[in-house]
C-alpha cells in the first residue's frame, strides 16, 4: 500500500485474482475509507482544545481490525500496559504462532486463528511477556468465539450497550476491553474507552483534561475519533507516529 496523494491511496494485491475483490472490501473497512467524518470535524470545531488538534490531525480514518478475535486479543493484551510494550508482546504472539510469509522482500505473519491459540501451551505464551491473567482471558475469549458463544455477526447487530455486556460476559473483557474491543473491531464509533490511566495522561498532554465529560457530550455518536486522536498525539509526542496502525 502507498499514499499516492493526500486523498488516494494504491493497494497492490497478491494472490488469486478470485479473492482480489472481497481482500479490497476487507482493505477499506479496515482503514476506514469510506467514513465520512464531517460531522466530527464540525463538532471538533467548537472545542477548545479539540480544534487545532483536530485540523492538524485532518484526514486520519478510524482503523479497525479485521476480526473479532483479532480485535479481543489487542484489547486484551493493551490492558494497562503502553502501546510500546503492548505492541512488541502482540508482534511476538503473532509470530511465534504463525508460519512467515514470504512476499518479495518482506516477511509477514497471518494472525493466529482462536483454534491455534488453544492449541498453544502455556509457557511459551507466557514467555512472549503475557501475563497469567491476560493468558487465561484470552483462552476464554478464544473458546467464545470458537463455539459462537462471542459472534461477530451477531454482534454486529445489537446497539452498543448490549454488544458491550455481551463482551463482558467472558471474564476478564471489562467495560474499557469491551468499549475497545466495540471501537477497534467494529468501528462503533459511539463508543469511548475512557476509563484508562493513559487516557487522562493524553488528554494532559494536549490540555483538554477538564470537562471530559462535556467533550464527551459534544462530540456524541463521534465521540471514537477522540481515541484516535489522543492516540496520535500520545504517539506524536515520542516521535512514534508509525504505531499508530498496530
Amino acid at each position: 500500500m502507498r499514499q499516492v496523494r493526500p486523498d488516494l491511496l494504491a493497494v497492490t494485491l497478491h494472490g488469486p485474482e478470485v479473492a482480489h475483490r472481497a481482500a479490497l472490501a476487507t482493505v477499506r473497512t479496515m482503514l476506514g475509507a469510506d467514513r465520512d467524518l464531517s460531522r466530527f470535524m464540525l463538532s471538533a470545531r467548537r472545542i477548545t482544545w479539540l480544534a487545532p488538534l483536530a485540523r492538524r490531525m485532518r484526514g486520519v480514518k478510524p482503523p479497525r481490525y479485521p476480526t473479532l478475535w483479532e480485535a479481543c486479543v489487542n484489547a486484551v493484551v493493551f490492558q494497562q500496559l503502553s502501546v510500546v510494550a503492548a505492541s512488541a508482546i502482540t508482534a511476538r504472539l503473532v509470530a511465534s504462532l504463525s508460519a512467515p510469509i514470504r512476499l518479495e522482500r518482506e516477511r509477514l505473519y497471518s494472525f493466529p486463528s482462536p483454534a491455534v491459540f488453544m492449541a498453544a501451551r502455556d509457557r511459551p505464551l507466557l514467555a512472549l511477556g503475557l501475563s497469567a491473567g491476560k493468558l487465561a482471558t484470552l483462552r476464554r475469549a478464544a473458546d467464545a468465539i470458537a463455539s459462537g458463544r462471542l459472534d461477530a455477526s451477531a454482534l454486529a447487530l445489537l446497539p452498543s450497550e448490549e454488544a458491550a455486556r455481551a463482551l463482558q460476559g467472558v471474564k476478564g473483557i471489562g467495560p474499557w476491553s469491551a468499549a475497545l474491543i466495540l471501537l477497534r473491531g467494529f468501528g462503533r464509533l459511539d463508543v469511548f474507552p475512557a476509563a484508562d490511566t493513559s487516557v487522562a495522561r493524553n488528554l494532559a498532554l494536549v490540555g483538554g483534561a477538564r470537562g471530559i465529560r462535556a467533550t464527551l457530550d459534544a462530540l456524541g455518536p463521534d465521540r471514537g475519533m477522540l481515541y484516535y486522536h489522543l492516540l496520535l498525539a500520545r504517539l506524536g509526542s515520542i516521535g512514534d507516529l508509525g504505531r499508530a496502525s498496530s
